[in-house]
Order: structure tokens, then C-alpha cells, then sequence
């Protein structure tokens, strides 16, 4: 089964986090804000209610990110989170696309059971999948009622399918007598659902009763108020949009930046482009870099790497929008220059070529396309590498609509020659400045930015001495300025020639004695001219592409994307204290782990996480006694009555009372043993995820827990069942620190579990709130803090040995002491006698409960590693022992 890539995987953790804070906070405007403050990210523009009550996100993935297996692995996650509030509810997707092509692609790959997609989706829901298209669910083929409960049921849509100008004339409106089993639905005692105008047996009435999951491919394309009102119509209860370019009402919550994709090898980044003087040399410039591509593929298949076959894209510019006769002469010359006709295929609005050849099959003969915009939407061949711009010269060249097509990279992984991992462009415009600029809009239109091309000024380059590679003084994106584009093109002499005409004989000469058949060319006699440009475009791509990948690797999967930079709340080490603190590498806990390999000695060390001390634990024995006396009923009053008419109170989370009560009395009116198995099954959805705890173990548990129950109890627990899953959670939770302490002291004695030095410190914050100015501080603004931190840190920089103070970050962000729990302390302090010091406080408003067992990880933490580090831990008052109040801490620190 096909993984998700580290940055597919990172916008899923986003989404459900995102979900995590929608149910705990039940506000789609507090969550959103939550997510991204504790991000740092604290400029983020407000949420749009666009769908009044429904959550509708959207992750910025770029073109060839992969964003429909995003949106596979993203369902399980959002259904989990809702139906542990309505248990019952159907798992209904409508997967809305911008055009047909695109639906006939989604369709055939949710379809194939072979298809990577498919395979994921039965992984996540049990083989219980089944796709339609609206045709499908109008004709009532394999969807009912019956059918819906029981599966994932993924409708592809069009969003034209919805959105024609006379709702009146569209079927989806009209009653249905194919769907007449939805009408017998008992679970909905409730009609509110149904728009009035229209049958309750109506396709759109049916979707509505499903209130369906919405995922909106390339969602861009849906933000007319038309659109809107299409949403509205479907009822949903969550909107998911994937695009490369959100619009202005998108609520993102999750970036993918263009270089994880170089990273894991998905785009042929960056785009070279290069200016010829005329369109035969761009015709020329491409059919030799294209042979000098194949050749390098057909060297790299010999010695076992993938087949390659490049193309190149000519983009025509025809006098008028049927003037067919423009294709028919390129591909003439083409044939002229000896190119077998079965490589050369035409794609236009009404000439397609294309139609039922795999451009991926092996025995595919096709090495060029020609085209103007008709590949603009639903159409990628990975094989694509160079896009020839045929336009006149007088204009400047649109790529916009195209230029992403060539940017897949074969095979995803990376090949061994350079040249076959980026992409190229070729024009030949007296407008280069402009054309440029095009080129970064094409960019922007995937997902891309200026960052992530390269233009190369080669006009003269048989001539030229002075071209600069990357470190000789020139940025790599100013190699070819737009200013200096528009200077050097503006001088043009013959800018007033007819460029209109391809002169077949003067690119033949320049190509004589060539031989181009197949991939092959035996010609050895190509123009100076010609060839030095080649040579040098080779050469120069070859540096670009290697300072590219240097970059690209240097960027986590967890970093935010350049484009919030300016929305950061960013604060940088103080210069004072900078190289100190950068030289630091605070120790953390490692464990010796077994690699598989044959000798003992292979053995790697990883940082200690709770989930290695876990292995073995197991629930199904433990104690499972519960006292549920203390239950909070207030959990079910915000549940059941204030989740209702508010803007932003999210719909998913909204508890349907009637269809409640209906399922508990079926629960109840079940023998004894059903009815702890359907509690047990309910109790298990509500808990969420418990790894490295097995399912089964957990389930065997939780009936333990149930079996205890008299009848009284297991209707209580049905009424307030969210209730009842926290205190079982919590006892949990307490089971598993007792196991993960042992398991920890246990392989510390045997030398299992060393520390190393490890965390450093980073070069700039980005907190989600400020604290105030306090004297010494490590960062020009720390993070906030409470009123008993502030007192104690303020004491703590007036004592005269302090050299510097950190507001340490929690929440994955900041230095660790990991154990059997992980215990993120408020501060850490450097004296000037070069001691480290972790401080943990403990304010009387806190919850403190957790107090004796990051007392006990700190103390062991300081007695591994002793001398220049020290933990303490300062209560407001009455500290437990082994703890500090505050002037005891101070008179310690004063002395260090």
C-alpha cells in the first residue's frame, strides 16, 4: 500500500488537530484561531463563515503534491470525530470536481481496486467503499437506504453538474421514484433538512438527508455565489477544499511548501528558462535538448533505472481560435525534420489526438504534442520536460495555463543525471520581461512560487564569456533580471521582421545531415551556435539544480511555508546571548534500540518516547474499577442545548436528542450480552486513539468496565456517554504512567536508557502570545506568561548571576525532558558560572496533579547528567517534597 509522503502525512496531523480543537472548543472560529496562534502564526486573517455552522478548511497543496490521496487519508479522521457525537451517522462524501476530465480520472481511481487510492480507502473503511457518479445515484444503482448505512458511499460530482443557470431544469431537483426508500427513514423524525420547493425523494433532498461530508478538488474554482449556494444546497457538515491557489474566503489550515515536494521527488523543480532569438531556435534548442535527455534516460535504464520517455510541449499561437492550419505546420516541419509522424500528436479545443493513448506505456511513440491551452486542466504526463513557446515576438508568451503539465516528475524519485529532474521552457519573445512575469503567475497557479524557477539570458551564449553560474555574485533568480530582459530585448534589430513563418530550411540546415529517428541523432555537424546554447543551458541547470536540492533538503516537514513569514509573531535570539545559546545542546533521554541486523552490536540509539515504554503493556488484565459517581452532567448540558442556533457552532458536533434516544432504547431493549457489546463498540469510538494500546485489548477492557454495570448504570452511561469515556480515559491514562515509570526505571538500571546531548536551541521564536519586557531575557520577546511566573522570573533576573532567562515553548515546540511522560518546564535559566538550570512553577491556580511525576523525571534527569545542570521545582505554596517555595529557590539559584 502506497505511504503518505512526511508533508501528506503533516497536513492530515493539521486537519486533525484542527478537529481536536473544533470539539473541544465547539466554536469553528476558536479552533481555527487556537491552531494557528500556538503556531506562532498570530496574523492569520480571521475565519470566513462561508457556510454558516459547517466547518469548511482548506490545505494549499501544489500541483503534483498528491492532494486527492490527501483527501482519501482525510475522511477517517473527520467521520471518527463526528460519529463519537452521532454514532449513526451515514459516512456520505460528495467529491466535487472542476471538469469532466478530472471527474473521469477521480472516478476511474477511487473505482479500480488496484489503484493506490482505492486500496487505501478499503485499508481505512473495512472494504465497505463503494463510489457513484450523480448518474448512478438518480438511477438508484446500488444506492439505498440500506446501502448507505452500511458503507462509504463517495459521490464524484462536477461542480457544473450543480451550479447551471435554471436549477429548475436540473434532475437532481426533480422528484425520484428510484429513491424511494429514503422516504422510510425512521432515524429522521425531523423534515428540517429538506428544501421546501423540492420532493422529499429528490436527489438533492436524499444528499441533504445524508448531510454529507463535501471535498472540493482545485477548489478555486468554486467561489462564485452561485457556488455558495451549491454548498448551502448539499447540507454539508464539513467542507474539505484541496487547491494549489486558495482564494480569498479560504480558511487554510494547513501549507505544503514547493520544496517538500522537491524533497520526496514529486516536481521537476526548478524551471529553467531560456530566450532564443527566433522560433526556430526554440524548435532547434528543443529537439536536441530532447535527444540529449532520451539519450541520458536510455544510459540510466541500462543500469536499472525507470523508463523515460521526454516530451516536449510546443505551444502554438494560431491566428484566430479555429485556425487549425498553425498545428498542421508545425507538425509538418517536424515531419520535414525527419521525425517519424506516429512520435508528433496535435491537442487542441477541437482536434485531439491524445484520446486513448497511455503517453506512460512503454511502447508509447509520442515525443512531441503540439497545443495552445487544451492540456490546461486535468491532464499530466510525467514525460513531459520541455514546454516551446512558438508565439509571436511581439508578445509576451502565456504559459499560465499550461506550464504546470510539465512539472510531474517521473516515476517520483529522483534520477540519477540532473538534467532529467527539473523542467524547461524555451521562448522566443521580445517581451522576455514580461513573458517572466508569466512564468511566475504559471507558478503561482500550481502552487509555486518565484522561488522556483531560473531564467537564463543564452540569446548570444556562442558568443557571450560572461555567464554566471550561482556564487559568482548574482542571486540565482537574477540571472536574467526583468529589467535586464526588458533592455536587452528592447535593443532588438530585427524586431520588426515577420516572425509569423517557420523557416523549414533554415532550421534544416542548422539540424543538416541530422537523422532524427526515433530518439536517436547520429548528426554530429549541429551549429556552433545551436549547440553551445545547449551545452550551456546543460551546464548551468546542472548548478541550479544542485543549489535547488541543497535547499530543499534543508526544510523540515514540520516548518512553516515562507508565504507566512510576514504573519509570524517572530522573535530573534538577542545578539548578546546568541552565540552562547547557540552553542548549547541540552542532554535528553536516548534508548537503545535493535535495528534487525544479524550481530548484536546493531543497535541505534532514538530519543525516548512513552510509545517505546508501552510495548507491554496491556489493559485487559489491569484493574478496571471506576467510580462514575462524580460524572460531569454539565459536559452534556453544553452538548445538548447551547450547540444549536450560533453561527459558529458547528453542525457535526450538534446532538441529534430524538435519533439518541431512539438508538439507546434499541441498545437497551437487546439481551445483556448485545447490550455490553454495542456499549463496548460505542465507548470505543468515543475514546479515540489509545496507541500503542491494541484495539481488541482495549475492547476486552472497556466490556470489563461495562460488564460491572447494573442496568441502571448502562443507561446512564448511554445518556452521558462522553462523560463516562473521560473517566475511563483517565483511568487508562493513570494504568499506563504506573507501566511507562517502571519500564523506564527498569531500562535505566540495565543502561538501556542513556542521556545525550541533543536539543539546541532555536535562532528565532514564534510564540502565540508576548510576555512583557523583564530584563536578561534570551529573546528579544519571550512567550507569555501567568502571574506567578512573571513574579518568580522577575525575582530571578534581579539576582546578579543570572546571565540569561527562556520562556520555554510547549507542545512539541520547545526543550523536552522525555521519559515516561513529557515534561516541557516553564523556564530555563543560564547562570554566568555557565550552570543550566530547568525551572518548573507551580501557581496555586494551576492543576497540579501531575506535579509528583515531573518532580521524579526532572530530579532523575539532573542525577544522569549532574554537573553544569540542575532541575528544580517551585511552588506559590506548599510545595510536596523534594519541591522548592519560592525564597528557598532563590537563595539556591543566588548561589549557582
Amino acid at each position: 500500500m502506497m505511504d503518505l509522503k512526511p508533508y501528506q502525512q503533516r497536513v492530515i496531523d493539521d486537519l486533525c488537530a484542527f478537529l481536536a480543537k473544533l470539539e473541544s472548543s465547539r466554536r469553528i472560529d476558536r479552533a481555527f484561531h487556537e491552531l494557528w496562534s500556538e503556531r506562532g502564526v498570530t496574523a492569520m486573517e480571521r475565519y470566513k463563515n462561508n457556510v454558516a455552522g459547517v466547518p469548511h478548511v482548506c490545505a494549499k497543496v501544489p500541483t503534483a503534491g498528491g492532494k486527492t490521496y490527501i483527501a482519501v487519508n482525510a475522511l477517517k479522521p473527520i467521520f471518527e470525530a463526528f460519529r463519537r457525537h452521532n454514532p449513526k451517522r451515514p459516512t456520505f462524501v460528495v467529491w466535487l470536481v472542476p471538469s469532466l476530465t478530472i471527474l473521469d480520472q477521480t472516478v476511474g481511481a477511487l473505482s479500480d481496486k488496484d489503484h493506490p487510492y482505492r486500496k487505501r480507502l478499503n485499508a481505512l473503511f473495512r472494504n465497505k467503499v463503494e463510489i457513484y457518479e450523480k448518474k448512478d445515484l438518480l438511477q438508484g444503482a446500488g444506492f439505498s437506504l440500506d446501502t448507505v448505512r452500511e458503507q462509504l458511499s463517495i459521490v464524484v460530482m462536477s461542480f457544473d453538474s450543480l451550479r447551471a443557470k435554471n436549477k429548475e431544469d436540473r434532475k437532481i431537483f426533480q422528484d425520484n421514484g428510484y429513491l424511494a426508500s429514503f422516504l422510510n427513514d425512521d432515524d429522521e423524525a425531523s423534515m428540517d433538512f429538506l428544501l421546501p420547493q423540492h420532493d422529499a425523494s429528490s436527489l438533492i433532498n436524499v444528499i441533504r438527508r445524508m448531510k454529507p461530508v463535501v471535498v472540493v478538488d482545485e477548489s478555486h474554482n468554486a467561489e462564485t455565489k452561485l457556488s455558495v449556494d451549491m454548498l448551502n444546497d448539499l447540507n454539508p457538515h464539513f467542507i474539505f477544499d484541496l487547491t494549489a491557489t486558495p482564494k480569498n474566503n479560504s480558511n487554510i489550515i494547513s501549507f505544503v511548501d514547493a520544496m517538500q515536494l522537491k524533497k520526496y521527488n514529486m516536481v521537476k523543480l526548478p524551471v529553467i528558462v531560456a530566450n532564443r532569438k527566433d522560433k526556430n531556435e526554440v524548435i532547434e534548442a528543443a529537439l536536441i535538448l530532447r535527444r540529449q535527455l532520451e539519450s541520458i534516460a536510455i544510459e540510466e535504464e541500462t543500469k536499472g533505472g525507470k523508463k523515460i520517455r521526454p516530451i516536449v510541449l510546443f505551444q502554438a499561437q494560431p491566428k484566430t481560435a479555429d485556425d487549425n492550419t498553425t498545428f498542421e505546420k508545425i507538425k509538418q516541419t517536424l515531419i520535414d525534420l525527419k521525425i517519424p509522424e506516429e512520435q508528433i500528436k496535435i491537442k487542441t479545443a477541437n482536434v485531439n489526438e491524445l484520446k486513448a493513448i497511455d503517453l506512460m506505456a512503454d511502447d508509447c511513440q509520442v515525443r512531441f504534442i503540439i497545443t495552445i491551452n487544451a492540456l490546461k486542466e486535468g491532464w499530466d504526463c510525467p514525460n513531459a520536460y520541455i514546454l516551446a513557446a512558438l508565439g509571436d515576438k511581439s508578445s509576451a508568451v502565456d504559459v499560465e495555463q499550461i506550464l504546470g503539465r510539465i512539472l510531474r516528475m517521473p516515476h517520483v524519485r529522483k534520477h540519477g543525471n540532473d538534467l532529467l529532474n527539473m523542467s524547461y521552457v524555451f521562448t522566443a519573445s521580445n517581451r522576455f520581461a514580461e513573458t517572466l512575469d508569466n512564468v511566475v503567475k504559471a507558478l503561482n497557479r500550481s502552487g509555486f512560487s518565484d522561488r522556483d524557477y531560473r531564467s537564463l539570458n543564452m540569446d548570444d551564449a556562442a558568443s557571450r564569456n560572461d555567464l554566471q553560474l550561482p556564487g559568482q555574485g548574482q542571486k540565482p533568480d537574477d540571472l536574467f533580471s526583468r529589467e535586464h530582459a526588458a533592455a536587452h530585448t528592447s535593443n532588438k534589430a530585427h524586431d520588426a521582421e515577420n516572425d509569423t513563418e517557420i523557416d523549414i530550411a533554415k532550421v534544416a540546415a542548422t539540424l543538416k545531415q541530422a537523422e532524427l529517428q526515433g530518439d536517436l541523432c547520429t548528426d554530429q555537424a549541429i551549429s556552433t551556435n545551436v549547440n553551445t546554447f545547449v551545452d550551456s543551458i546543460t551546464a548551468q541547470a546542472s548548478a541550479e539544480n544542485h543549489a535547488y536540492e541543497e535547499a530543499a533538503k534543508g526544510t523540515e516537514t514540520d516548518s512553516l511555508p515562507f508565504e507566512l513569514e510576514t504573519k509570524m509573531n517572530k522573535h530573534r535570539l538577542k545578539d548578546l546571548f546568541r552565540e552562547d545559546a547557540l552553542s548549547l545542546k541540552l542532554p535528553q533521554f536516548f534508548i537503545k534500540v535493535e535495528t534487525g541486523g544479524f550481530f548484536n552490536e546493531d543497535e541505534e540509539f532514538q530519543l525516548v518516547e512513552r510509545d517505546h515504554l508501552l510495548k507491554e503493556f496491556k489493559l485487559s488484565n489491569l484493574d478496571a474499577t471506576i467510580n462514575f459517581a462524580g460524572v460531569d452532567s454539565e459536559m452534556y448540558k453544553v452538548d445538548l442545548e447551547q450547540i444549536g442556533e450560533e453561527e459558529y457552532a458547528p453542525k457535526p458536533f450538534k446532538i441529534d436528542k430524538k435519533n439518541r434516544q431512539r438508538f439507546n432504547g434499541i441498545i437497551l431493549s437487546q439481551s445483556r450480552d448485545m447490550q455490553i457489546l454495542s456499549l463496548t463498540n460505542r465507548l470505543f469510538d468515543l475514546i479515540g486513539n489509545l496507541y500503542p494500546i491494541d484495539d481488541n485489548d482495549a475492547k476486552r477492557y472497556l466490556a470489563r468496565i461495562i460488564e460491572e454495570m447494573d442496568e441502571e448504570q448502562i443507561r446512564d452511561c448511554l445518556d452521558r456517554d462522553v462523560a463516562y469515556v473521560k473517566k475511563i480515559r483517565q483511568k487508562i491514562d493513570s494504568l499506563a504512567n504506573v507501566h511507562a515509570k517502571k519500564q523506564f526505571h527498569d531500562l535505566l538500571d540495565v543502561e538501556k536508557i542513556s542521556t545525550r546531548p541533543y536539543y539546541s536551541l532555536p535562532d528565532s521564536i514564534a510564540p502565540s502570545a508576548n510576555a512583557p519586557a523583564i530584563p536578561r531575557s534570551l529573546y528579544v520577546t519571550e512567550a507569555s506568561i501567568g502571574n506567578f511566573e512573571r513574579h518568580i522570573i522577575n525575582e530571578i533576573a534581579d539576582l546578579e548571576n543570572i546571565l540569561w532567562w527562556h520562556r520555554n515553548l510547549s507542545k512539541g515546540k520547545g526543550f523536552r525532558i522525555n521519559g515516561f511522560i513529557n515534561h516541557y518546564a516553564d523556564f530555563i535559566l543560564r547562570t554566568k558560572s555557565g550552570r543550566i538550570i530547568i525551572l518548573e512553577t507551580k501557581g496555586d491556580d494551576r492543576d497540579n496533579s501531575d506535579s509528583e511525576f515531573k518532580l521524579e523525571l526532572g530530579k532523575l534527569w539532573e542525577s544522569k547528567i549532574g554537573g553544569a545542570y540542575k532541575y528544580m521545582m517551585v511552588f506559590e505554596t506548599n510545595p510536596i517534597p523534594g519541591a522548592e517555595n519560592l525564597s528557598d529557590a532563590l537563595k539556591k539559584l543566588s548561589q549557582l
